[in-house]
């Protein structure tokens, strides 16, 4: 019998990563609270997110892997999530002007089944180039990356505000670290290479 894959995520630029090594799978937007909690690290709310995103797959699948992801911005030890608004897609930006962000992307695999799961966080740092608010205006109105950690889009022009970028898997930034999705399934006897 065919193995499902589930993406828990609505998001058009995890999907199309997640067919670069599964091409066939379904997906669903999974509806849960990303509020951190009280003095939650970044790294465990991440972690916990991906894992919570993975779980609501119980309520619409009842066999298969489930995929779950999230990420934030961490600068100077503070939590930068989706902007939402171009104001604070301004704020973030004119923040990291000129100095380096981490974006921490977690990975939550979950097998329905048996209820077996793996959750990795993968770090990825970008320096930003020193920005004038011209440049992030522009930016901003030509690819409005206000549904996204960090308020730019790497696979876009949001490539043009970086001077440096440094981590394991540029797909992590993106929003899905897919050498370790592959790692992961290979933990589990599931060969991407053999789907």
């Amino acid at each position: 019998m065919k193995l499902a894959f589930i993406l828990a995520s609505s998001s058009p630029f995890r999907q199309q990563l997640l067919k670069k090594i599964i091409p066939e799978f379904t997906h669903f937007s999974p509806d849960i609270d990303e509020t951190p909690e009280h003095n939650e690290a970044p790294e465990v709310l991440v972690r916990r997110l991906a894992l919570a995103k993975a779980n609501a797959a119980h309520q619409h699948y009842n066999k298969g892997i489930v995929i779950g992801s999230d990420q934030v911005a961490v600068h100077q030890g503070d939590i930068l999530g989706k902007p939402h608004t171009v104001a604070r897609a301004q704020q973030q930006l004119a923040r990291f002007s000129g100095d380096e962000v981490t974006f921490l992307t977690s990975l939550a695999l979950l097998d329905l089944e048996t209820d077996k799961t793996q959750v990795v966080v993968e770090p990825f740092t970008v320096q930003f180039r020193t920005l004038s608010e011209q440049q992030i205006a522009n930016y901003i109105a030509k690819e409005q990356p206000l549904n996204c950690a960090g308020s730019f889009k790497s696979e876009g022009l949001g490539v043009c505000l970086f001077a440096r970028m440094q981590g394991n898997d540029a797909n992590s930034l993106i929003g899905l670290p897919l050498l370790q999705l592959n790692t992961m399934l290979l933990n589990w006897q599931i060969d991407p290479l053999a789907l």
